[in-house]
């Protein structure tokens, strides 16, 4: 994610093996130090290390196949005694160039200047490049005593032991904890492009394809029947309808029952329209960013290996999209009214601060939440200022821009007139909510194995690089947004239920819902090791977040193609 990093106590010299090299000696540990360090060994606390941009890589054995993890843990309780991780034995993987600009082989446009030109004062000496970074944690037995008058990075008096299985250094009150290390450099075939295969080669990708092949599956299914349906019902109406002549045509329209029915409501402006004009353009806004970022993640230029990226761009793209969402709600909103451009000022600046206030206020509800336990997960004031003036002056401009070309674009003719007296709606078998919300449960069957894998990296700190994977899933996502949010829309109207435009953005909105409720039970069954209720309160804060994002980004996916859907329909039919 790109949090902030500290410059750590452990140094190495390019190419020279170094053992039993004394760090520091702690104060003995007072109460509250010792209750602190117990109870984030408790809660599996991991140390991040980074060299040259790499994560520390630790590997361990499970049964005949080798796990890798991003840093190592503090410590490790075994039998009710805790025990610190207190030797860490590094090894660098280091690949040689003999080239004269090491710069150039490298490729890296923005660490060229850093790196010294080997070469150009006639030294033979070869260049090395970090291209591994790897650590073994070890816990081992320190005199303290004998370490009294030792200088850090001089070496330790008896030669240490590492053995990653055994455990030696309890942690007891009142006394210090000595902490050595021992770094080891190896040469290695691995070129420098390639450093961070072995961080993205991370097990399960066979879990994804599995999981898209069902969500191919899923979704074919659909759209057969989707296309099935429409074709045979929407055709077949049109054609009988157009066949009878002018009489039999008014008597039938006396019998008719289904969508031709509601021909005079069903562009009827919708209760609360402005609402519903801000939340689709958020949604575009939303959906937007999304498709570009995944995207240019895919194609590979927001990889892990660059800290921060993916969320800067985010960023960028979402406030460079403002224009379309004001283009979009405004258009939109004239459409509604008919045309009339009163009041596009207002619903642009609606639509600038509806979504991005919604999130301002659980970010700093969270940041308040962080400030109180005095974490270094805060937000800091400066950057908070820094996100309001690109809010204000970089996203809202934009998003008046975009309102602007939406009140001179011509607004959508509706193909029918729509009556003076609305048509009363017959009762109804089932409520029409029931089918809006469990038409959430069809998207979600398509994303769910995926959303294991982002909850995992969002959370358990795993690189998250299947980028390729997600694109796919997401693209699969909205197909099936579209067609569910379709395919209830035509089922209301058959129903002589013109009331559709809100149920067509919620049908595919209320996925949402669901991943919601995943996210709590991932809490429930994944987080068991998170510590009070500020972290779930986090959790659970940032989850609301991203299905509320989310319900808007679908929304109008399903609220978009529905009125495609309506115009579509109505426009094709020959009404006197």
């Amino acid at each position: 994610m790109g949090d902030r990093i500290e410059n750590s106590p452990y140094k190495f010299k390019m190419h020279t093996n170094e053992t039993d090299i004394f760090l520091c000696r702690t104060d003995p540990l007072s109460g509250d130090h010792f209750k602190l360090l117990k109870k984030r060994i408790d809660e599996m606390y991991q140390v991040n290390l980074i060299l040259d941009n790499l994560p520390a890589i630790r590997y361990a054995k499970k049964e005949s196949y080798f796990l890798r993890w991003t840093g190592y843990p503090l410590g490790i309780k075994v039998k009710d005694a805790y025990y610190v991780f207190n030797h860490l034995k590094f090894t660098v993987l280091v690949h040689k160039y003999e080239e004269a600009n090491v710069a150039r082989v490298m490729g890296t446009g923005d660490g060229s200047e850093l790196i010294p030109t080997v070469g150009s004062g006639g030294s033979e000496l070869p260049g090395y490049m970090v291209v591994g970074f790897e650590v073994v944690p070890c816990s081992v037995m320190h005199d303290a005593q004998s370490v009294k008058n030792l200088k850090p990075y001089e070496k330790y008096p008896s030669p240490i032991k590492c053995d990653p299985t055994t455990v030696a250094m309890l942690v007891k009150e009142n006394e210090p904890i000595v902490f050595t290390y021992e770094v080891t450099f190896e040469e290695s075939d691995i070129k420098w492009p390639s450093r961070w295969d072995a961080y993205l080669k991370m097990e399960g990708s066979k879990v994804h394809w599995f999981s898209i092949l069902n969500s191919l599956m899923v979704i074919t299914f659909l759209a057969g029947i989707v296309l099935v349906i429409f074709l045979r019902t929407v055709r077949r109406d049109l054609t009988r309808y157009e066949e009878l002549d002018k009489e039999a045509q008014a008597q039938m329209n006396e019998e008719l029952s289904g969508w031709k029915l509601v021909v005079g409501d069903v562009f009827r402006a919708p209760t609360n329209s402005g609402l519903l004009c801000v939340m689709v353009g958020d949604g575009v806004q939303i959906l937007g960013m999304a498709v570009v970022t995944v995207m240019f993640a895919a194609l590979g230029f927001m990889s892990p290996a660059s800290r921060g990226t993916l969320i800067i761009g985010m960023l960028i793209f979402y406030m460079i999209l403002g224009i379309a969402a004001g283009y979009v709600a405004v258009r939109l909103w004239r459409t509604i009214g008919c045309g009339d451009k009163k009041g596009w000022v207002s619903v642009s600046w609606k639509v600038a601060c509806c979504f991005p206030g919604i999130a301002f206020f659980i970010l700093t509800t969270l940041n308040f939440l962080l400030w109180g336990s005095h974490s270094t997960g805060a937000i800091p004031f400066s950057l908070f200022v820094v996100l309001i003036f690109m809010w204000f002056c970089i996203s809202v401009p934009l998003t008046l821009v975009g309102g602007y070309f939406g009140a001179k674009a011509p607004h959508i003719e509706y193909p029918v007139r729509t009556n003076q007296i609305p048509r009363e709606i017959p009762a109804q078998k089932y409520p029409s909510w029931l089918l809006v919300f469990g038409a959430g449960t069809l998207p979600f069957g398509t994303l769910f194995i995926e959303l294991f894998f982002i909850m995992s990296s969002i959370w358990m700190g795993r690189v998250y690089y299947v980028f390729g994977f997600l694109l796919i899933v997401f693209i699969l996502l909205v197909v099936v947004c579209a067609e569910v949010s379709l395919v209830l829309t035509y089922m209301h109207l058959c129903v002589e239920d013109w009331k559709w435009w809100w149920k067509s953005f919620f049908a595919s909105g209320s996925v949402a819902i669901y991943i919601f409720l995943y996210s709590v039970n991932y809490l429930i069954f994944e987080l068991k090791s998170l510590s009070g209720p500020v972290s779930e309160a986090l959790y659970l804060g940032y989850s609301l977040l991203m299905a509320l994002a989310i319900m808007f980004a679908m929304g109008s996916v399903g609220f978009l193609s529905s009125f495609w859907f309506v115009h579509y329909l109505f426009s094709s039919v020959k009404l006197d």
